[in-house]
């Protein structure tokens, strides 16, 4: 570890030892006798932990001074704490030092220039596409569009949600020149989200030329209703007219649907047999539902492509302690048994920084190893507890003030594990009510989750990390 870091953690060690001296002398309230911290303490310790390394050396500095100014004359007493708490210093380093990782830790030689190996066949679109494919939630630089382009992926997932036009955008900067390159898949949506089911025709029309403007092409390959979570709304009427007129007009070639609903089998089995879509996007991980099996190969059966998405399961693996030494193959390993199903034609993953394209294509085309099964469960026992699994649902009824019980999960999963604070803060801020609710509630929920999350403590836990203000 650099020196810097080491005197900059036994600097944290000190604040803490000082804060919590700080916290008992704080202000104390005349009617009950409550103690408060001092609040220029507790606004820089969520400065330290918010910015990530470079920042978050500032941050500690700047609080390192204002302290050492205040408690100079009590520097023996904290050198004294801190060598009685000197077992903690690599606590305090994973702590101030933590930072949500993108791309695998240890970058392996074989991973260089790595190319799509496998194209498989999108039902009965019969267009061919990359096993490995890129998803553009977060993108936001050309080069990596570029890149992916220039090593086989021609599977490309964007939406005007994402980044709030900003992936359409950076997509249609990269696939200038190149369009016949790319199959493009965007969604029926708007920068803050879905449409409504009554949404009329010409509005829906005009919010996929809004698309197209963006993409700086006259069409696109596929048009998903977007995170469906109902029957209603993957059969609106008004969607259907719409995406028929824009097919009709070579704007649109082939309609879709992606959902990551608890209202999966309803959903999935209705688009299936209602003959009108060529593809679903599915969420689809390594022990997700024993039996979702069958809903693939249905699908298979009707000549509906499958494109798998939230195939890392929550994309913990770069940040937990103790799957440091695993984590740089966990992707790869994901990636494999999630493409050892026949029935998928592709899986979606998002790409934003260049590292990933070499990381993540390594594993195009490739069989499970003989240690991908032992890596995946050693994942699962990491994160029990931790990670609400997409298509389940089994909570929602319990909840008496029902709340969004799964999204408000997955919101916080944006945040926690994928460093994307803003994103789900968003989400949640739309919320006509969220998790403050369960700070007084008698959690009914409690063990309803069949893979043991104890609901009430992530909901809290979302709630102060979401809310704003």
């Amino acid at each position: 570890m650099p020196l810097w870091k080491l005197g900059v953690t036994a600097a944290a060690l000190l604040v803490t030892v000082f804060a919590s001296r700080e916290r008992r002398a704080g202000m104390q309230c005349p009617a009950c006798g409550a103690t408060a911290a001092r609040p220029w303490l507790v606004a820089d310790a969520r400065i330290s932990v918010d910015n990530g390394v470079g920042r978050t050396r500032r941050a500690v500095l700047r609080v390192l001074g204002t302290a050492t100014a205040t408690a100079a004359g009590g520097l023996g007493v904290i050198g004294g704490a801190l060598f009685r708490n000197r077992g903690w210093i690599p606590v305090a380093r994973d702590i101030m030092f933590a930072k949500v990782e993108a791309t695998a830790k240890r970058v392996q030689p074989e991973w260089q220039e790595a190319r799509v190996k496998t194209y498989r066949r999108l039902g009965r679109t019969n267009v061919m596409v990359s096993d490995i494919s890129l998803g553009s939630a977060r993108i936001d630089q050309v080069a990596v569009a570029q890149r992916a382009l220039d090593r086989g992926i021609n599977y490309f997932d964007t939406a005007p949600d994402y980044s709030q036009f900003g992936s359409e955008l950076v997509l249609g900067q990269a696939l200038k020149g190149r369009r016949h390159d790319a199959f493009v898949a965007t969604k029926f949506c708007v920068s803050d989200g879905h449409l409504p089911n009554d949404t009329p025709v010409p509005k829906i029309i005009e919010t996929v030329e809004g698309s197209l403007k963006r993409l700086q092409t006259d069409y696109v390959d596929l048009v998903h209703i977007h995170s469906c979570d109902s029957v209603d709304r993957l059969m609106a009427p008004n969607i259907h007219e719409a995406f028929d007129r824009l097919k009709e007009q070579g704007k649109a070639r082939f309609l879709g649907v992606s959902t990551h609903t608890p209202n999966l089998e309803e959903v999935a089995n209705t688009a299936i047999d209602s003959g009108r879509f060529d593809v679903m996007m599915l969420a689809y991980n390594f022990g997700l539902f024993p039996k979702f099996g069958h809903l693939l190969a249905k699908a298979h059966e009707h000549d509906v492509g499958v494109v798998a998405m939230k195939t890392l399961k929550g994309a913990k693996h770069t940040n937990l302690a103790e799957f440091r030494k695993e984590s740089a193959s966990y992707a790869q390993a994901a990636f494999r048994w999630v493409l050892s199903n026949p029935h998928v034609s592709c899986l979606v993953i998002s790409f934003y920084e260049l590292p990933q394209v070499d990381e993540y294509l390594y594993a195009s085309g490739m069989a499970p190893q003989s240690g991908d099964l032992a890596l995946l469960q050693r994942y699962d026992q990491l994160i029990a507890g931790d990670y609400c699994q997409p298509h389940c649902g089994e909570c929602l009824s319990s909840c008496p003030y029902d709340l969004p019980i799964n999204d408000i999960l997955r919101y916080r999963m944006y945040a926690k594990d994928y460093g994307w604070e803003k994103e789900g803060r968003r989400h949640y801020a739309k919320l006509s009510a969220n998790a403050s609710a369960c700070a007084s509630c008698s959690a009914p929920c409690t063990n309803t989750c069949p893979i043991g999350v104890p609901i009430r403590d992530k909901m809290l836990d979302s709630h102060q990390l979401l809310a704003i203000g």
